[in-house]
């Protein structure tokens, strides 16, 4: 029976990313202060993602010192793509909302993901998207006129149309 210990699917690579991360935040850190002295700014910051540095790096060894394990792959068990996808679709979310607006950019984010999660017919997707869409709209924008981005739908005009209706 062998007792070494088997490296998971995934963990070299987020070691990596947790060590690339602290170095970039050593950096960062050095640059608030410059290392003048104990009591500057960046000192602290400075002696923390240091100590993540030295951290990281023995993971790192601790990693490196595995073998191999079992059969699963990243790419299957650690990050599939019902992870990997609305990852993606958030950040283009975030992306698209500024020039599109809320009200295309949700809609799409919904109709593509309602669809990617579900499965079903892309009427039902079109339908509860909308809808969903258009109620959240309402609550946010005309009941508790919290202002969203408008992007290349003129919000403006359709809200003056529907206060003028009451």
């Amino acid at each position: 029976m062998d007792l070494k210990p088997k490296r998971q699917p995934g963990e070299l690579v987020f070691t990596l990313a947790l060590l690339s991360a602290s170095l970039f935040l050593l950096y960062s850190a050095y640059g608030i202060s410059g290392f003048e002295a104990l009591s500057a700014p960046g000192a602290v910051p400075m002696a923390t993602t240091a100590v993540m540095v030295i951290t990281g790096l023995v993971i790192l060894r601790d990693t490196l010192r595995k073998e191999r394990g079992t059969v699963q792959t990243l790419r299957r068990n650690v990050l599939p793509a019902v992870v990997v996808v609305p990852i993606a679709m958030i950040a283009g979310y975030a992306l698209l909302l500024r020039p599109l607006g809320f009200l295309p950019t949700s809609a799409l984010f919904l109709v593509v993901m309602v669809r990617f999660l579900s499965r079903r017919s892309w009427a039902f997707c079109l339908a509860v998207s909308a809808g969903t869409v258009i109620v959240i709209w309402a609550i946010f924008r005309l009941i508790f006129s919290v202002l969203m981005p408008q992007g290349i739908v003129p919000e403006g005009r359709i809200v003056a149309f529907i206060t003028s209706l009451f």
